[in-house]
């Protein structure tokens, strides 16, 4: 009798536990509430705090000096508190576009419990919202044939390896007991990010599951692999890999990350996949770290693709250690490029980016060179904003 009624009041404790777990955020509190006008109004629930403020991509921005050069830092938004105890601050109108914000409560950054929508971008989470509009409308969930999103794991006997891991988008009409194959864009990472970036932070399966509906781009299979070579994949989701995710990561920018995604990556997804195996049905891009690595890629392999692009490259970041043959005789790499004729080479970077001067730069030496490019300039910095953006552009670009 004793052990039953041991057994129901541990129930009833765990029972207690869940719903208080479930019940924490109850209450008529919402954030961000997004208003009619676009406006939105963010609260928090503090009576004890001394100050509250908001961080967010959509504030102002101020330049700071970093050891990377000038970049751009928000400025923080203060929030006023009621009788109530609760927090809040309304924005003015916010242009349509996924935006990112946190919380700073008496100095100590903290999400809002109230939202739990939330995006790992690198080692920090932020909560995140969606306004609709022009801009934004391909990052949406819409009723439209959706693609498939797959997780992969394959050996990469370059770095050593007996598994490393990819992501794979197939669009919503590939059938592997049909005989259509389908044209193949890898698309890079940045520094810090890994193989979940451009899912999550990038939403490149709701843009492609978009544009594929409404024939702006061409069905095609989506390759994301890791771009740091020291890992298998995504910190936490490996053997030994529960550690702290940094920045800049071993391994990722020293020549043998390039010669492993072509002699392992491409062959096996050619192996695995309906892929049209042609230059012309085969494209490399990447953001920042990834546009480094694409662009090399694209250099020393100028047969394997006939579309490159270039978002807010690392273009003048050569790296050391094995391999180091990828990084020798750039200029000359790129004249054997551009004599093939590539398809299109794309290149996007905002005013406001602390790569801008580096891509002015390399234009100049293309230009030099007489090399045909398209090229993009928007506003902002280094972020999310503009590489979504970019996306966007890219593929109505692809495989015509």
């Amino acid at each position: 009798m004793k052990k039953i009624l041991s057994l129901a009041m541990l129930f009833m404790a765990s029972y207690a536990y869940a719903q208080e777990t479930i019940f924490a955020n109850a209450g008529d509190i919402t954030s961000p509430e997004i208003h009619a006008d676009n406006t939105v109004t963010f609260r928090m629930m503090a009576p004890q705090a001394k100050t509250v403020e908001l961080d967010g991509s959509f504030l102002p921005k101020e330049k700071v000096q970093t050891p990377f050069g000038e970049m751009e830092q928000t400025k923080r938004a203060t929030l006023t508190k009621d009788e109530k105890g609760v927090w809040s601050y309304t924005t003015g109108v916010l242009p349509p576009e996924l935006h990112t914000y946190s919380f700073y409560v008496d100095g100590i950054r903290m999400n809002d419990p109230n939202n739990v929508y939330m995006l790992r971008d690198i080692a920090t989470y932020q909560n995140y919202f969606l306004i609709d509009g022009e801009l934004s409308a391909n990052y949406f969930v819409r009723e439209v044939p959706h693609g498939t999103v797959e997780k992969v794991w394959y050996p990469s006997p370059t770095l050593g390896m007996s598994q490393r891991r990819a992501t794979v988008y197939l669009p919503a009409c590939y059938d592997a007991s049909s005989n259509r194959s389908f044209p193949v864009l890898y698309l890079l990472h940045g520094a810090g990010g890994d193989e979940n970036a451009w899912t999550e932070l990038g939403r490149a399966a709701q843009i492609l599951d978009n544009l594929i509906a409404q024939g702006k781009c061409a069905p095609m299979i989506v390759v994301m692999p890791n771009g740091n070579g020291a890992q298998q994949a995504v910190p936490g989701e490996y053997p030994n890999s529960m550690y702290k995710p940094s920045f800049m990561n071993p391994k990722c920018m020293e020549g043998s990350i390039e010669a492993a995604f072509v002699k392992d990556l491409v062959s096996y997804v050619d192996g695995h996949y309906k892929t049209i195996r042609n230059r012309d049905y085969r494209a490399v891009a990447g953001l920042s770290m990834g546009g480094f690595h694409s662009l090399y890629i694209s250099a020393n392999y100028p047969t394997y693709f006939g579309y490159v692009g270039l978002f807010s490259a690392a273009v003048n970041r050569n790296g050391k250690g094995e391999n180091d043959w990828i990084y020798a005789d750039l200029n000359q790499k790129l004249r054997n490029l551009f004599g093939l004729n590539p398809k299109l080479y794309f290149i996007a970077i905002g005013t406001a980016d602390f790569l801008y001067k580096d891509n002015v730069d390399f234009r100049k030496e293309l230009d030099e060179m007489g090399a045909k490019y398209e090229y993009v300039e928007t506003d902002g910095g280094h972020e999310w904003k503009n590489w979504r953006k970019y996306l966007n552009q890219f593929l109505p670009k692809l495989f015509k």
